[in-house]
């Protein structure tokens, strides 16, 4: 059995289960949308105590090529899901997760929305507010300020929150 960061913890767990969520999370985020492999790598990840591994770890424990590591990493890094690290002195890369993952994702997920509003009050601007075109751009744009609006709410609850466990 190969030593990786989850063996030398103190907490023993069942790795077979631990296997089987990676690839049940996957699953689910590949459901929903993200691809299958970024989705497994992302979820491998999420999983691993340290937060962080290498491309060879990652294909050793996923069972694919290290090509395949390599191609999912690369989008998962374009998204910001994670980044890639290299110790001084090592030559192997580490892929870890960032950390507050969900607030950094999120606040981008935030900027694509304005952008959308933005180009969407262009629009009414250029079809005209009283077109049918119009008035269905227009309830777009004023659903994504709401959006934009709420969410900035809720990032600050989620700031206290956290703030009141001590994170």
């Amino acid at each position: 059995m190969t030593t990786t960061p989850e063996s030398a913890s103190s907490t023993q767990r069942d790795e077979d289960a631990v296997r089987r969520y990676v690839e049940h999370l996957g699953l689910t985020l590949s459901q929903i949308g993200m691809q299958r492999m970024p989705a497994r790598v992302f979820a491998a990840l999420m999983t691993t105590d340290a937060g962080r591994l290498t491309a060879a770890e990652l294909a050793d424990q996923l069972s694919v090529s290290p090509a395949a590591i390599s191609g999912a990493v690369r989008w998962l890094e374009q998204i910001g899901l994670v980044a890639k690290e290299r110790e001084p002195g090592s030559r192997r890369d580490h892929y870890r997760l960032f950390d507050d993952l969900w607030y950094a994702t999120f606040m981008k997920r935030d900027r694509m929305i304005a952008l959308w509003r933005d180009a969407a009050d262009e629009g009414v601007s250029a079809l005209g507010p009283g077109t049918p075109a119009g008035e269905r751009v227009a309830e777009m744009r004023d659903f994504l300020s709401f959006m934009i609006e709420e969410l900035n709410d809720m990032y600050a609850k989620w700031h206290k929150m956290r703030a009141e466990k001590g994170k």
